[in-house]
């Protein structure tokens, strides 16, 4: 179908016998090259008039010679670049692309260019100077694996978090860059297997980590974590890397407490929400009060709390979460302190209790 689907015309070599038609459906570029010109120039005007709706019977079109094998090429799936000066200034990228790597290449932003190919499935854009990821690199709906790897991004935004990235994204390489913190949303991406954060500067893991359940490898090496979250405990690895972390010392009998006798109602409130699952969402609640609800702590005893508990550290073994654990110091260690919830008094002494008689 050419009438009205026909998006644009590439002519600028057509007296070397090269040109592209792109089409808009199905969204890819038709490449021609090695015609003969005065055949090809009439096949482009022919085109033309077919997408303004003319009469294909009264077209100027010479007939059809059956292609050679040897002058078919192949639509291009797989391009590297590796230098500044092979980085294409004036060519488009092929529609065709499922990999594209452009390292070295000293980018401070990802190209336009680039969020177009929408049969990527492989982006590579490590080692250059970005700072900052459009939202529009979430239209990649075939995007499985995407590599950060040492550039200048400060965050990860939670709008990537909340687009088809969801369920395509598979393996994430933000390591060797300057982020402090995840968003809340990060935890969305339930389709990762691979996440890399080493040499970063985090000072926390999304408190919802364990929410992704398919994620088996994952570093976070030489950042600036204290401790790690007390979802961390539901995930289930084959690899962990926490080397290099500037972990406290896990001390239960100094406790955090911001228990508030009585609760609010508002703690009321929320925490039989949680408790019951009652529905809720920004068409019933202020948005403030649904991202609350969404990082509510849960207590050992399985109840949640919001804004009053008592937090402590704890001592946990990381091979209860990983089958393979990078030793977290130089003293051979594989323990680290992980945050642990208690929503009433009562929680915490029976907790305390048997911590002090186990020891």
């Amino acid at each position: 179908q050419v009438q009205q689907n026909v998006e644009r015309l590439f002519m600028r070599f057509v007296e070397e016998g090269k040109a592209t038609v792109r089409l808009r459906e199905p969204a890819g570029d038709l490449c021609l090259s090695k015609a003969n010109v005065i055949n090809l120039k009439t096949f482009l005007s022919a085109v033309r008039l077919a997408h303004q709706g003319n009469d294909t019977g009264v077209l100027p079109l010479s007939p059809l010679v059956p292609a050679k094998n040897s002058d078919v090429e192949k639509p291009k799936t797989k391009m590297i670049i590796t230098s500044r000066r092979d980085y294409p200034l004036t060519k488009s990228f092929p529609f065709s692309l499922e990999h594209l790597q452009t390292s070295y290449c000293k980018l401070a932003r990802i190209d336009t260019r680039v969020l177009c190919l929408k049969k990527l499935r492989k982006l590579d854009l490590s080692h250059n100077h970005i700072k900052q990821l459009p939202a529009t690199l979430g239209d990649l709906v075939c995007l499985q694996e995407l590599n950060l790897h040492d550039n200048h991004l400060e965050a990860f935004s939670g709008a990537l978090c909340s687009s088809s990235l969801q369920k395509s994204l598979q393996l994430l390489d933000l390591s060797q860059n300057q982020i402090q913190a995840l968003p809340i949303e990060f935890c969305q991406l339930q389709g990762l297997v691979q996440l890399r954060l080493d040499d970063n500067a985090l000072l926390r893991l999304p408190c919802r980590i364990g929410q992704l359940s398919r994620l088996r490898f994952l570093s976070a090496a030489r950042n600036k974590l204290p401790f790690l979250p007390c979802d961390f405990r539901k995930l289930s690895l084959e690899n962990l890397d926490l080397f290099g972390n500037p972990f406290e010392q896990p001390n239960p009998l100094v406790p955090n407490i911001q228990l508030k006798i009585p609760l609010t109602l508002l703690e009321c409130a929320a925490r039989a929400t949680v408790n019951h699952r009652i529905p809720y969402g920004c068409h019933l609640l202020p948005s403030h009060l649904c991202k609350d609800l969404e990082v509510a702590k849960t207590c050992r005893c399985g109840s949640a709390c919001l804004s009053s508990f008592i937090q402590i550290t704890v001592t946990m073994n990381l091979h209860h979460v990983a089958h393979t654990v990078v030793l977290v110091d130089n003293m051979g260690g594989t323990e680290a302190p992980v945050l642990c919830y208690f929503c009433s008094l009562d929680c915490y002494s029976q907790f305390l209790d048997r911590h002090l008689q186990s020891n």
